[in-house]
């Protein structure tokens, strides 16, 4: 649950932050998201050099062999999520938040992305040995990515109901 922990400690912090600055906590969510994939970006390159949280085994191309994953090749499932999580959710993330949208869709869109980038990604990583894969086909990473991307839909449905355009 590490980073899906971290954006509840994080979301926790910000609303404390945006009280005692009196500002809506969207708009500090809607500034920060669009770099926020840069850390995550950056965490998958060091989960990659330390040859941890490695794919699943591969007879494809792409396959490599990591040192304490044995001797068949998996995916470097670590540079999926670096491409899916880092790059392309920030390239979007930044365009889009250059853009006049209401309050909450950048925060929304972040959530959104995210959640179902991380389920993509999840089809190619290892479940962690300690769990597996849960009701046989389904990795914990898959399963609190769900609720993020159903708070993230609300959150768009939200925003574009209340309508309060941010420039």
């Amino acid at each position: 649950m590490s980073f899906h922990g971290g954006i509840l400690g994080a979301l926790i912090a910000l609303c404390i932050f945006a009280r005692k600055i009196h500002k809506p906590v969207f708009a500090l969510t809607d500034f920060i998201v669009p770099v926020v994939p840069i850390g995550i970006g950056a965490g998958r390159i060091g989960n990659f050099i330390n040859g941890e949280l490695w794919g699943r085994v591969t007879t494809s191309p792409f396959g490599m062999i990591f040192p304490n994953a044995g001797p068949l090749p998996r995916h470097p499932s670590q540079l999926y999520e670096f491409l899916l999580e880092g790059v392309l959710l920030f390239m979007i993330l930044f365009i889009y938040s250059r853009k006049p949208r209401s309050l909450g869709q950048v925060s929304g869109l972040f959530a959104v992305l995210y959640g179902t980038f991380r389920c993509i990604a999840e089809c190619f990583r290892e479940p962690d040995a300690q769990i597996g894969y849960l009701f046989g086909w389904l990795t914990e990473g898959q399963l609190l990515s769900i609720p993020l991307i159903l708070l993230g839909l609300a959150l768009i449905a939200w925003s574009q109901h209340k309508r309060q355009i941010v420039l």
